[in-house]
């Protein structure tokens, strides 16, 4: 039997400069908050979409960020 009461997770993506975002995993979906950004990008229904997303607002070119959970 599991007593895991965590209700969200968060993984840091890191881009070639550093960090580049956060998704944090919630009851609504999964929240998108770009690095320095004064407000969240969005709630997505999936991590893949999360991840597309955030892969999109970053530099034009950039490599596929390393998501590490937190």
């Amino acid at each position: 039997m599991s007593t895991d009461t965590r209700t969200s997770a968060l993984w840091v993506a890191y881009g070639t400069g550093g960090v580049a975002g956060s998704i944090r995993h919630t009851d609504e979906g999964y929240l998108v908050t770009m690095a320095g950004a004064d407000a969240p990008l969005g709630t997505f229904p999936s991590m893949e979409v999360a991840k597309a997303a955030l892969h999109g607002r970053m530099r034009p070119g950039s490599d596929w960020p390393r998501f590490v959970e937190h």
